[in-house]
């Protein structure tokens, strides 16, 4: 496709943000459509708003972002993910190797500084997939006191994106979650049962090739 952007006409338009929901009604510059080209069983790739390509060109320049920031300030960080049910903008999730019980509110604090856009973050140990939504809400089941572990902030800069904030002032609140294990309580008490030698089990000793 060939054409020109006129600076002198605009059109108004709704866009879809990479949340799926729709963006102001906005006037946007007139494209005007020149020439087009194509060869038979033509092939055009586009980008779909507000779905998965539209969020790993967003989301994934932050996680990155994310993951050399706190690793850097924190060397106990293991990775960060950001998850897709925050739009891969709004959730992260932080897996560490926690040394102290101070760890998670002072990761909290620096994940937000370091993308102000997020509204949640949630801190969970080793053990715990942080691309795993169910391993992640196992973890705030039985590890998770919502009296000592959640850290609110209120009335701070947030997301132009997320329609539940003031949109005109772009204040929100936000919340941290600490999912990881108290060092002060018995560690057997959290950990993980495996099976024995699960490993090792091969069913086709015992149904043959599957």
């Amino acid at each position: 496709m060939e054409g020109r952007i006129l600076c002198d006409k605009t059109h108004p338009e709704w866009m879809v943000e990479m949340l799926k929901t729709y963006d102001h009604k906005r006037s946007q510059p007139v494209f005007e459509l020149d020439a087009l080209y194509f060869r038979n069983n033509p092939i055009f790739h586009d980008i779909l708003s507000g779905y998965s390509e539209h969020r790993l060109l967003m989301g994934i320049p932050i996680e990155s972002k994310l993951n050399r920031d706190l690793k850097k300030s924190f060397p106990q960080t293991k990775q960060v993910s950001m998850t897709n049910g925050g739009c891969n903008w709004l959730h992260a999730i932080v897996q560490i190797k926690k040394r102290n019980d101070s760890d998670p509110k002072k990761i909290i604090k620096k994940t937000f500084e370091s993308h102000r856009s997020l509204k949640q973050v949630t801190i969970v140990d080793e053990d715990i997939d942080p691309y795993s939504a169910e391993s992640v809400e196992y973890a705030m089941a039985t590890r998770f006191q919502a009296d000592r572990d959640l850290v609110i902030f209120k009335n701070v800069r947030g997301s132009s994106l997320d329609p539940s904030s003031n949109q005109q002032k772009l204040r929100t609140a936000k919340m941290g979650i600490d999912a990881t294990r108290p060092l002060s309580k018995r560690p057997e008490g959290f950990e993980l049962a495996k099976i024995p030698k699960i490993d090792k089990i091969k069913l086709e000793k015992y149904f043959g090739k599957l």
